[in-house]
């Protein structure tokens, strides 16, 4: 399609632009001429609408209520500023925006002829274009390489603790991953497969194994044996002699074959055969390199730090970590431990204030930033800052979702590097002094993406305590009705102890207030002739 270049604009659009940005810019003036005429009008019309008489009614009025009326007013003002704070602060725990501000920018903003900042206009169209792909990839939800069992494990917690550990969004993405990977066009022709088609289609846990076992009646089915060690399997154990038996029957299908192998690597992992797990992915690798969308190189990472492979680790992480491919917590976070350990053991924050960095500690110091800039959530659950849960089946990348997956996994090797979790602890904090703020903008990384904590909220369960970078400031409206609920409050409470000496403050009060009032009106009126009503009455 073709576009009129930035700098000449078509003359039909641009017109309309000018004429709407003019009267947008002008409607605020016109606004304060329209209040400025209302008030002199208002001044001129005083000894005809007798607005002086009316006030000095209102104020013998006022002068012949009661203390107690006062106390109940400023007693209800303060419940009903109170209530507005509770739900206000409801909303934005829940929401993360205050619910008064969202309202004035959805509803009122537009009537009131504002511009709505989240829409892209026209001159940046051209330069945002990648930045919007961008963040959409950078929000796009990823299957996490080390998910547990479901049987196994997942259940195991639920049957002990009665609480949920996957939300309906994760199970329902793996539901979709499970009919990517096992199914096809043509399964309706081979009962067995038909069958499993539906199984993973199910929502209910029993009704998906129910139709396993049926579609093993039938035939022998690579499908089959992967659900019932995934979901009916409570023993990792039980779970690899599900996964060899669907590992005889399902050499046809790629996605499927790489898919039992990686399992099987994981139960070996799980097991205690580290050794053996590690082959068995490095096999794998070997014999489906481009099959890059499982990210195998992470099982075999975390394999390898487990029998303290470091160089094994740092061979792998020279392959992976490269500026072309997609970062992820693991590939920096390890990268920041092999350069925490070459120093961590003998690092003292006190001997390195007194004689500076050396140029290890200073290449440690920089991965670890580096690392902390990638995914601020995760030093807080190595530093046992924030307690674990189970983590997802699906992660985030950059959120708390990803953080708590490789927390989960990496905190023993962490703690087996000596020193490592202490040099942590004394530099982490310091990546945010070099990062942009507001985050416009990245230090070593593109900026870090604001969909995160809506992402992570559904992919974590309710009780976990999602998380969030930057933190978010309170809203106005929070700390203006927490202002004015305390203040009404104090008053309602002092009225009703002291009422005279609060009706002598009012009185003091009001008549300060209104004392440079007083004094304008009498200015204009000095100046003004007194004749000037009759005339505008001839007039």
């Amino acid at each position: 399609m073709f576009r009129f270049p930035l700098s000449v604009p078509p003359s039909g659009t641009g017109l309309l632009e000018q004429l709407k940005s003019c009267i947008v810019c002008s409607w605020t003036y016109l606004w304060t001429v329209w209040f400025f005429v209302m008030l002199f009008l208002v001044y001129i019309l005083r000894v005809p609408l007798r607005i002086n008489d009316n006030l000095t009614t209102v104020s013998m009025f006022l002068n012949t209520l009661t203390p107690k009326f006062y106390v109940a007013l400023t007693g209800t003002s303060s419940l009903i500023s109170g209530l507005i704070l509770i739900f206000e602060w409801w909303y934005f725990r829940k929401y993360g925006t205050s619910f008064i501000e969202q309202v004035s920018v959805s509803h009122l903003r537009p009537l009131l002829g504002g511009v709505d900042n989240s829409s892209p206009s026209n001159s940046s169209t051209t330069n945002g274009d990648s930045d919007s792909s961008r963040s959409v990839n950078e929000c796009k939800v990823w299957r996490n390489p080390l998910n547990l069992f479901r049987g196994a494990e997942y259940n195991r917690y639920t049957w002990v603790t009665g609480r949920e550990p996957l939300t309906y969004y994760d199970m329902n993405l793996s539901a979709q991953d499970h009919q990517t990977f096992f199914t096809c066009d043509t399964d309706h022709m081979r009962p067995a497969d038909a069958i499993m088609q539906k199984a993973w289609r199910e929502r209910n846990p029993q009704a998906r194994i129910s139709a396993a076992h049926e579609a093993l009646e039938l035939n022998d089915c690579a499908t089959a044996y992967i659900l019932l060690a995934e979901e009916e399997a409570t023993t990792i154990v039980e779970a690899e002699k599900l996964f060899k038996q669907a590992l005889k029957v399902g050499e046809g299908d790629t996605n499927v074959l790489v898919y039992i192998k990686r399992r099987l690597a994981m139960c070996a992992r799980k097991l205690g055969r580290t050794r053996e797990a590690v082959k068995m992915m490095r096999d794998l690798m070997k014999e489906f390199p481009l099959l890059s969308m499982f990210n195998i190189h992470e099982n075999l990472l975390e394999a390898l730090l487990e029998l303290q492979a470091y160089a094994d680790v740092q061979a792998v992480l020279a392959k992976y970590d490269d500026i072309s491919l997609p970062k992820s917590a693991t590939i920096c976070y390890t990268a920041a431990l092999l350069k925490a350990r070459a120093v961590s053991d003998k690092f003292s924050p006190e001997a390195a204030s007194r004689r500076g960095l050396s140029t290890a500690e200073m290449n440690a110091v920089e991965a670890i930033h580096r690392a902390v800039e990638f995914n601020p959530h995760v030093p807080k659950y190595l530093l046992e800052m924030k307690s674990l849960i189970l983590p997802p089946e699906h992660i985030l990348k950059r959120g708390d979702s990803e953080a708590i997956a490789y927390a989960f996994f990496h905190l023993q090797h962490w703690k087996r590097v000596e020193g490592a979790l202490n040099l942590l602890h004394c530099t982490w904090e310091g990546t945010f002094r070099m990062i942009p703020y507001p985050l416009e903008k990245g230090h070593l990384f593109y900026p870090y993406p604001i969909c995160t904590e809506t992402a992570d909220r559904e992919l974590l369960p309710s009780f976990h305590e999602v998380s969030v970078y930057p933190k978010k400031e309170l809203p106005f409206f929070i700390l203006f009705t927490a202002g004015l609920c305390s203040f009404t409050a104090m008053l309602a409470l002092l009225t009703h102890q002291f009422p005279e000496l609060m009706g002598v403050f009012a009185k003091a009060f009001l008549s300060t207030l209104f004392a440079p009032l007083n004094f304008v009106m009498e200015k204009v009126e000095s100046i003004l002739p007194s004749s000037l009503w009759h005339q505008l009455t001839r007039i």
